[in-house]
């Protein structure tokens, strides 16, 4: 058993580039298919890899196998709380205000009739956000009484812990686009532009990639958030607003950079692989 492992559970064009920056580094490491391991905690004999790579799209399980990694003093990347600060927007927010980094206005709430109060207040049109997700899946953006009426009605019935969590979020009156900056080894080495037309610019759901020069305000921002949640290798989303300047709206722990790569010119899954094997040493 190698001391460098990757764990996944999906083998997607990031996981094939980390396959490869590895094998280009020469270093020894383990490929491991996360559905076929389990663990023994009354086992005398622990993992033997000192650190991991964690990958796994189900944050659920890559919680759960950090975690249980940590238990035997394995150094995942990365660890199970950053997975937890940064795999629940509540939570991702409360750091990012705790650290007085600037955000769009974020209200929380836990029920229904507050919801809309609170809406109301902020005043039309507001996003709504389930705090764990990803890929720009269910969010609302609510433009009257009537259409915030219907997203609450329709949480308060399908019901489950998440919908019971109403994260309401002001609309910035930003460009066509927002920025994802990458931190590897807690430093920003490179950003790009989500361009898009529709006000959802993630890249799962058809933004367009380009090369995001990396500004001292920009670095100085990601830097900042990645230490909030306590991350080393993490991508920062940012907002440019006219008035206000740059501001965070989330912070992903196991980053995604297939359009990245070539749209920067920076080589992103060796700078991680490279991070990785430093903390072997």
């Amino acid at each position: 058993m190698a001391e460098l492992a990757l764990v996944y559970d999906r083998v997607r064009e990031d996981e094939k580039m980390l396959f490869a920056a590895l094998d280009g580094l020469g270093v020894a490491y383990d490929k491991v298919y996360a559905p076929q391991l389990s663990f023994d905690f009354h086992s005398a004999k622990p993992p033997e890899w000192k650190v991991v790579i964690e990958r796994c799209v189900s944050q659920s399980r890559g919680y759960a196998i950090s975690a249980s990694l940590e238990a035997w003093g394995v150094e995942v990347v990365n660890p199970s709380l950053v997975i937890s600060n940064c795999g629940d927007k509540l939570v991702t927010n409360a750091l990012l205000a705790k650290n007085k980094i600037a955000t769009p206005r974020t209200q929380v709430c836990f029920d229904g009739e507050t919801a809309l109060k609170v809406i109301e207040e902020m005043g039309y049109p507001v996003i709504m956000k389930p705090p764990v997700g990803s890929w720009g899946r269910l969010l609302s953006l609510i433009r009257d009484r009537d259409a915030a009426e219907t997203v609450l009605e329709h949480k308060e019935v399908l019901g489950g812990y998440q919908h019971q969590i109403f994260y309401i979020q002001e609309v910035v009156n930003k460009p066509d686009r927002d920025i994802r900056a990458f931190v590897a080894d807690g430093l920003c080495i490179a950003a790009i532009y989500r361009n898009s037309r529709h006000w959802i610019t993630n890249t799962a759901r058809g933004g367009k990639a380009e090369n995001c020069p990396v500004t001292p305000d920009i670095a100085s921002l990601a830097e900042r958030s990645a230490k909030a949640v306590g991350g080393a290798v993490v991508a920062v989303d940012l907002m440019e607003d006219p008035t206000r300047g740059l501001m965070v709206i989330e912070v992903n722990h196991t980053m995604e950079f297939k359009n990245s790569v070539s749209t920067t010119g920076v080589d992103i899954p060796k700078k991680i692989a490279e991070y990785a094997i430093s903390r072997i040493k």
